[in-house]
C-alpha cells in the first residue's frame, strides 16, 4: 500500500471519483489508500460539491509551505508520549476531526475537541489551544463557547487560577440530554402551531406528526443515555 502525501495523479483520480459519486471507500481501493485519507482529503478542500485536484494540490503544497517557514510562536508543544508515533498520531488527528466535521461540527470546533479528546490530562488551556492549533485566541473562544454550549466541554480554574477546558467521561451523557433537551423544544413549538394553524388542518397534522416523532426520539435518546451511563459508570462488585 503507498504511503506518502498524495500525487497530483492521484488528486485527480480522487476527483473523477467523487465526480461520478463513488464512495470514498472505493475510491481509496483503487487507490490502494485508506479511507480516511481520501475523505480528509475532501473534506479539507471543499467537500465532494467543489473538491478540484489542481486547487487542491496547491492548497496542499502552500501548507506545507507555511508549516517549514513558520517560527515556533511561544511554549512548545507537549512532548510526545514515549513509544508513540508523532507522525501517526498526526495522521489520527486529522482523521477524527475529519470525522467530528462529517457528523455536522464546524472545522475549528472539531480541531478543539479533537485537542481534548487525544489529550491524555483531558483538559488544555486556552493558550495551550493556540499555540497547538496556530490559530488567534477569538477563534479557540468561539470554539470553546461553542461546545459548551452542546454539553462537549466544561470550564474549570486550576490550582494557577488558568482557566482550562476538559472533557470527563460523562461528555458524552451530556451532550446526549442537550440532544434530547433540543428535541423537547422542538416538538413544544411545532404544537403551538397546531392550534394556531386549526387542529386537523393538513399543516396542524404535519407539526403534530413531527412533535410526536420528536418526542419520541427524545424520550429514547435520555433512556439510552441513562442506561449506558449506569452500564459503563458501575464498578463491578469485587468477589
Amino acid at each position: 500500500m503507498p504511503g506518502g502525501r498524495l500525487t497530483q495523479q492521484e488528486r485527480q483520480q480522487i476527483a473523477l471519483g467523487v465526480a461520478d459519486g463513488l464512495a470514498y471507500a472505493e475510491i481509496a481501493r483503487r487507490l490502494e489508500r485508506p479511507t480516511s485519507t481520501v475523505t480528509r482529503e475532501v473534506m479539507r478542500n471543499g467537500g465532494p460539491t467543489a473538491y478540484r485536484a489542481d486547487l487542491a494540490h496547491r492548497a496542499t503544497e502552500r501548507r506545507a509551505h507555511r508549516r517549514r517557514q513558520a517560527a515556533p510562536r511561544g511554549p512548545q508543544p507537549p512532548e510526545q508520549t514515549p513509544g508513540r508515533d508523532a507522525e501517526a498520531v498526526r495522521e489520527y488527528e486529522e482523521a477524527f476531526t475529519t470525522l467530528l466535521m462529517q457528523q455536522g461540527l464546524p472545522k475549528m470546533m472539531a480541531r478543539v475537541l479533537t485537542c481534548l479528546f487525544t489529550s491524555d490530562a483531558g483538559s488544555v488551556t486556552a493558550a495551550e489551544l493556540v499555540q497547538r492549533l496556530q490559530v488567534s485566541p477569538a477563534s479557540v473562544s468561539k470554539a470553546v463557547a461553542f461546545l459548551e454550549g452542546q454539553g462537549l466541554v466544561r470550564r474549570e480554574r486550576d490550582e494557577r487560577r488558568r482557566e482550562r477546558y476538559l472533557v470527563d467521561g460523562d461528555v458524552w451523557y451530556q451532550s446526549m440530554i442537550a440532544a434530547a433537551q433540543a428535541n423537547a423544544r422542538f416538538a413544544e413549538t411545532a404544537r403551538q402551531g397546531v392550534g394556531i394553524l386549526g387542529s386537523g388542518t393538513p399543516a396542524a397534522v404535519r407539526l403534530e406528526n413531527i412533535a410526536r416523532f420528536m418526542d419520541f426520539v427524545g424520550e429514547s435518546i435520555s433512556r439510552a443515555a441513562e442506561q449506558a451511563r449506569d452500564v459503563l459508570h458501575t464498578k463491578p462488585e469485587p468477589h
